[in-house]
């Protein structure tokens, strides 16, 4: 069973709002005020993973992630997404995956609904010197992890709040931020939180070195209402709306 499995989005979601409206599907949404993506650890029961890619289209991330080219829905919401005929599981079988796909600033993004598999992808989605960001949000525990791969390979990943397991490639190439940011000791070991702040608020320094270095930004806005087009990447969605 894929990471990204979730249950349906909540209707409302803690968080800025962003403007949902843009310059055609898949293109402008993104583009709306920046509200980087440390506001990913507050949406509760949301349990999509978000897939970030420099270097490519949002077309062409769809592609890497199992996408038939030309195969795109007409543009969705999420409230939409299902509606497209997604079976989550099934016994012995593949479960259905969808991604609504997008850009913001440099950055195209896919967003995982169902059994999609982007992280088992992040080696194919990076080739050709493409860099991905890839976050899960948490599923009870492990906790969220955040992963980076550029030009085929993992560079480094961890989880939220246990920045001091590491792995990658290159699994100290956040360090010296996470140190500056105070996620971790200035030896890269563990902090412990003061008792005064809010979980969620130290969870939230984490993903924002991300978010810093890479000018990372998605708006709630454009998750929950943007219309963006839809691809199927696993299984076998109806990928036409349902009543």
């Amino acid at each position: 069973m894929s990471e990204a499995l979730q249950r349906p989005p909540h209707e409302a979601s803690s968080g800025p709002t962003g403007d949902p409206a843009g310059d055609g599907p898949g293109a402008g949404p993104g583009r709306g005020p920046h509200e980087g993506i440390g506001w990913l650890v507050d949406l509760d029961g949301w349990m999509s993973s978000v897939v970030f890619a420099r270097g490519i289209s949002p077309e062409e991330t769809a592609c890497r992630m199992g996408a038939d080219p030309g195969a795109a829905t007409g543009p969705v919401t999420e409230a939409e997404v299902w509606r497209l005929g997604i079976t989550q599981w099934r016994p012995g079988a593949d479960g259905d995956g969808v991604i609504r796909v997008g850009s913001s600033g440099d950055w195209a993004f896919a967003l995982e609904y169902g059994d999609s598999t982007g992280g088992d992808l992040l080696a194919e989605i990076s080739r050709d010197g493409v860099e991905v960001v890839r976050y899960v949000p948490p599923r009870e525990h492990p906790p969220a992890d955040v992963d980076y791969a550029r030009d085929g390979v993992l560079t480094c990943g961890y989880g939220l709040t246990e920045e001091v397991w590491r792995w990658g490639a290159n699994p100290d190439l956040f360090v010296p931020e996470l140190v500056a940011a105070g996620v971790l000791s200035p030896d890269g070991g563990a902090l412990v939180p003061s008792p005064d702040e809010p979980w969620r608020t130290g969870c939230r320094r984490s993903p924002g070195v991300v978010e810093r270095r890479f000018g990372l930004s998605l708006s709630p806005a454009v998750l929950r209402d943007a219309r963006l087009p839809a691809y199927a990447v696993r299984g076998a969605p109806r990928m036409t709306l349902s009543g």
